[in-house]
């Protein structure tokens, strides 16, 4: 029997996030695109490290999923919005409790979530669940490197989520409701709301609840994301949102396949502990910016954000080691460790930027100037209980073991764990940066930039009883070029530096120093059909280095010695088509390799060069189509989309891979009133066998199989 308290408590909450709201898409049979497609600027105030440029005059190649995209996808999570690049891979998500994913074949820290930016803000290193895209407005896919701007971040990319803000002197709203397969009910709602001439709230929540394609797997959800907008005068413009979420649901580390056998257990079959409970994780943040504009194309932007976030629970993994595993022996009884969690993460910002334009002759310069402040810090509990090495005495109580199948669910007491980690890591950060785009002629343009950083890392073991601390200062050039070829063509190349804080210490208590990463890139960009069509090419390479290894003298401890690499090419093309048929183009091959002869940190594998980097696949695309239809007097849409994602690595150091998948989708919508929307979608239209990312062959997490979704948006 499922517990349904848990989701009639959260359907209670409902209709407040029905109350609330998404703003509203207008009538697809009205619908037009805008004549310049390229801007990436936002009405009120505007995305910070930007400045006022088209795409095409950026040298470097920018993707953005925007939220008509995502709501005509019935996109929910952050991971399915990402799936539509091709640059982006799926990684390894703490049995689905954060966000992880690597941008051009590079990934980062596996023990941290991805970051992120919303809103120019890092705001996404904490333990804060996947995050939801209820009141996303757009998400950038800004690929290559930002450190000589944004000051961090792994060198394929990083990404913005561009929230729903408040839309000063008007009023609007909508709310929806959905069920899908495996008995999951949402409703969000999102309400612009004009109080004064000059100050307006948006108020957007969401709710979810239900059960998953996994065995006693259910998840509850819920958020609440307001955004307040003041007009100051003509001039000046304040924006303040805040985030306050919520995600239960048990840790899941997902099936075992042995001898390449994907089909060992069913992919349903859950081989934890229901006894366990929901791991949570929760966050609280807020946002503060001003934006002024001094006329003359000069403006100041003054923002600061401040987000805590918490995660807690248990989990029963299946154990790593393959001397302790009697899966290994019998081929059915898998032992497993038991773990507890709790971590939590402050992460602070600060930041003032002044962008602004003039002329020296006949030579035009648009420049940014800023800085900025980060305080991050992250404190980790951890607790594990491992059963000994298995022998012909070793009993199945020790190994805390599970018949993979025929489990039976709560036949041991539950072991008690000792300490592995009891860490607070702490960093700080003190950056400037400045960046001329400098018009040399009507076509050619020339940006260069750099940024200076002083931080801080400190290490505070408390388990050792041992404080490590490095502090260092790092400059992080970059230069482009942009030439304007000939309508609808620019070409363009980059180069850029960058750095990203090495999380631990090594053996002596010493931090280590940050990765350090190079990029070059160059590629061709189309803008065609007054803006309505868009497309980038592009060809690139990445080297880092600093990556940490194995210190093989002190086991449990690690050494800054690998060096990894990443090329490769990609084509994006977004926008419409003559015949109000929308395209979204993305394909990407990339080539993602270690370069130094090290030993795996988790498993002591030896890791040789050439070797392919975890979860990422060579070759990796999404094309998808949306006919925009007229039903009688109704307006309708009516698209289908498939993925590809080819074979990757699935375990550091080792030939155990992943299989290739192809997933096809199918969704549409049609009104039946003027204000009132029916829309449903199909995902994993074949049922297709897929396996979204693994980590070892005793962590593999399967891909949702058909998945159907129906409900009715209305707008006011």
């Amino acid at each position: 029997m499922r517990d349904i308290s848990g989701k009639a408590a959260m359907l209670g909450g409902m209709p407040i996030a029905l109350a609330l709201s998404v703003a509203p898409t207008p009538v697809a049979a009205e619908a037009e695109p805008p004549a310049e497609h390229d801007e990436v600027t936002v009405e009120g105030v505007r995305q910070p490290y930007r400045g006022n440029f088209t795409l095409r005059e950026i040298p470097q190649a920018i993707t953005t999923i925007d939220a008509g995209t995502l709501q005509e996808n019935n996109i929910v999570r952050l991971t399915d919005a990402l799936d539509l690049n091709a640059s982006v891979a799926r990684q390894n998500t703490l049995g689905g409790l954060w966000d992880s994913f690597a941008v051009r074949g590079f990934a980062g820290d596996e023990n941290l979530p991805s970051g992120y930016l919303v809103n120019g803000f890092n705001a996404g290193r904490g333990f804060s669940g996947q995050r939801d895209v209820a009141g996303i407005e757009r998400v950038e896919v800004l690929k290559g490197p930002a450190a000589a701007v944004l000051g961090r971040g792994e060198p394929g990319g990083s990404i913005n989520l561009v929230t729903k803000q408040a839309e000063i002197g008007r009023s609007f709203g909508s709310a929806s409701l959905q069920y899908r397969s495996f008995d999951t009910v949402r409703a969000e709602g999102d309400a612009n709301v004009a109080l004064t001439g000059n100050l307006t709230a948006r108020l957007i929540g969401y709710a979810e609840s239900g059960d998953t394609f996994r065995d006693t797997v259910s998840q509850r959800r819920w958020g609440f994301l307001p955004s307040v907008g003041l007009a100051i005068g003509d001039a000046t413009r304040l924006i303040y949102d805040m985030e306050w979420t919520r995600v239960a649901v048990p840790f899941d580390r997902g099936i075992v396949v042995l001898d390449d056998d994907f089909r060992t257990v069913p992919r349903s079959r859950f081989l934890g502990e229901p006894g366990d409970g929901d791991t949570v994780a929760r966050a609280f943040g807020h946002q503060l910016r001003l934006q002024h504009d001094f006329g003359g194309g000069w403006s100041l932007l003054l923002g600061a954000s401040h987000r805590d976030t918490k995660l807690t629970g248990a989990s029963s993994d299946a154990e790593t080691a393959a001397a302790r595993q009697k899966l290994f022996v019998d081929g059915r009884t898998l032992s497993r460790q038991r773990r507890t969690r709790r971590y939590t993460s402050m992460h602070s910002v600060f930041r003032a930027e002044l962008a602004g334009e003039f002329m020296t002759g006949a030579i035009r310069h648009r420049v940014l100037i800023g800085g900025d402040i980060d305080y991050f810090d992250t404190d980790q509990y951890f607790t594990r209980f491992r059963g000994p090495v298995v022998t012909a005495a070793t009993s199945d109580r020790q190994g805390y073991a599970i018949d993979i199948e025929d489990p039976v669910y709560g036949r041991w007491p539950v072991p008690t764990g000792v300490p592995i980690t009891d860490r607070l890591d702490v960093q700080r950060t003190l950056g400037a940066y400045v960046q001329d785009q400098i018009s040399l002629s009507d076509r050619l343009q020339v940006r260069v930039g750099g940024r200076v950083d002083s931080f801080l890392l400190r290490v505070d073991n408390r388990l050792l009883d041992t404080e490590g601390r490095r502090s260092r200062a790092r400059f992080s050039p970059q230069a482009g070029v942009v030439y304007d070829l000939a309508a609808p063509l620019s070409l363009y190349a980059a180069y850029g530096e960058g750095y990203r804080a090495n999380i631990g210490t090594d053996a002596r208590g010493n931090v280590f120093a940050p990765e350090t990463s190079k990029s070059i890139e160059a590629g061709v960009k189309l803008t065609a059909f007054g803006g309505r069509l868009n497309g980038t090419l592009a060809v690139y390479q990445l080297d880092k280095s600093n990556v940490l290894a194995t210190d093989t003298a002190n086991p449990g401890f690690s050494v800054a010695i690998g060096k990894a690499r990443s090329r490769g090419v990609e084509l994006d093309v977004t926008g419409q088509l003559p015949g109000r048929v929308d395209v979204l183009l993305s394909y990407g091959y990339t080539d993602a390799e270690a370069r130094s002869r090290v030993r795996d940190p988790n498993f002591s594998f030896e890791i040789l060069p050439g070797d392919p980097l975890i979860n990422i696949p060579a070759h990796n695309g999404n094309v998808q189509l949306a006919k925009h239809l007229t039903v009688g007097a109704r307006a309708a849409l009516l698209g289908v989309g498939v993925q590809y994602v080819g074979k990757r690595s699935g375990e550091t150091g080792t030939r155990f891979a992943l299989p290739s998948h192809t997933l096809a989708r199918v969704f549409g919508e049609v009104d039946l009133t003027p204000r009132t929307t029916l829309f449903g979608s199909v995902t994993n239209l074949f049922d297709t066998h897929w396996y979204a990312n693994s980590y070892a062959p005793v962590w593999v997490q399967p891909g949702a199989p058909r998945t159907a979704t129906v409900g009715v948006r209305a707008r006011f």
